[in-house]
């Protein structure tokens, strides 16, 4: 799936990932898609809750060689 934008969170441990989603999405209009590439394990449900408490819709989650990839789309 192609996204609006792409974040490169590699290397980030929690919880800048999800500090970093928060500002990009910020910056976006609604209905627009966010990827987010992180290595830190725990961003998997930590992007499954910033969705539920945000209202952002978490589109699709996946484990690509060790990077999670996430794709919220902006509410």
């Amino acid at each position: 799936m192609t996204a609006d934008k792409e974040l490169d969170a590699r290397g980030l441990n929690c919880p800048l990932p999800i500090l970093k989603a928060k500002k990009a999405l910020a910056d976006m209009h609604s209905g627009q898609t966010l990827k987010v590439i992180a290595t830190d394990a725990g961003s998997v449900r930590d992007f499954q809750a910033f969705a539920k408490q945000t209202g952002n819709v978490l589109v699709q989650q996946e484990t690509v060689d060790g990077d999670h990839i996430s794709i919220l789309k902006r509410r």
